[in-house]
C-alpha cells in the first residue's frame, strides 16, 4: 500500500495535540493591526481547538 501524502498548508496551520485534538490561530491578526485594541490583538494571539466539524477533513490531511 504506498505511503500517503501530507497537505504541507495543513501541516503549517494545525498541530496536534495529545489527546487528538488540533490547535489552530486565530483569525484577524495578519495586518490592520493599529485599529484593533490591545485586548483584542491579545486575545487574537492564543490558539484554539479547532471545532469537532472540522475535525474530520484535518485528519484526512494530515494522515501521520
Amino acid at each position: 500500500m504506498p505511503k500517503l501524502k501530507t497537505r504541507k498548508a495543513a501541516a503549517k496551520r494545525y498541530k496536534k495535540t495529545g489527546t487528538g485534538n488540533f490547535l489552530r490561530r486565530h483569525a484577524y491578526k495578519g495586518h490592520l493591526l493599529r485599529k484593533k485594541s490591545n485586548t483584542q490583538k491579545r486575545k487574537l494571539s492564543q490558539n484554539i481547538c479547532v471545532i469537532s466539524t472540522d475535525i474530520k477533513a484535518i485528519k484526512l490531511m494530515l494522515p501521520y
